[in-house]
Order: C-alpha cells, then sequence, then structure tokens
C-alpha cells in the first residue's frame, strides 16, 4: 500500500510538473518569463536558479576552474560540480539544449 501511495505520488508530481512546462511553454517575452517566475518562486528560489544558470554558462565557457566559478558566484564548490555534472554526464541535457540554442542566436 506505502508503494503504491508513493508511486501515485510520483505519478502526480510528474503530472504537475507537464502542466508547468506547458505553462512554461506559453511564454512570449523574457518580460513575461520574469513576471511569472517572480510570482511563482521566492525570491531565495528564484536567486538559486539564476546562480545555477550562470554558473552553466560559466562551465559551458570553460576558460575558469570550479573554484573561480564558485569565488565569483558565490555558490558552493558542491553546487559547480552538480551543475557540471548535469552539463555534461547526466541525460536530461537541459543546460546543454539551452546552451546551444543560445549560442545559435547570436
Amino acid at each position: 500500500m506505502a508503494a503504491e501511495l508513493n508511486s501515485n505520488e510520483e505519478q502526480g508530481d510528474a503530472d504537475d510538473i507537464g502542466v508547468l512546462c506547458e505553462a512554461l511553454l506559453k511564454l512570449e517575452t523574457a518580460d513575461e518569463a520574469r513576471r511569472f517566475l517572480r510570482d511563482l518562486a521566492t525570491p531565495g528560489e528564484l536567486q538559486a536558479l539564476a546562480e545555477r544558470w550562470r554558473v552553466a554558462r560559466l562551465l559551458d565557457e570553460g576558460e575558469k576552474s570550479y573554484r573561480e566559478i564558485s569565488a565569483e558566484t558565490g555558490v558552493s564548490t558542491t553546487t559547480v560540480t552538480r551543475v557540471a555534472r548535469f552539463l555534461t554526464q547526466e541525460d536530461h541535457q537541459g543546460y546543454r539544449l539551452l546552451l546551444d540554442r543560445m549560442e545559435t542566436k547570436r
């Protein structure tokens, strides 16, 4: 029974994430995205997301060490390492997808 509840909770979480993703796709401008994110996330959560994105961009540039990125951004080396892992090793490749798309638009 506990496994069933956990499975149902995970399905609900997946459904909620899917609906959120669909909502994000409706945003048309950076201003709309900023407004939605400010409503959706606390200032601290939004700052953490922005910091991770900055770390991903710095890692992608490949010019700085993890410690230099940590010092520049104020995030822990653990966070830098985690972002690096998701950037290079994990299957999702969400960071890579957006970094490549942003590079293409320049």
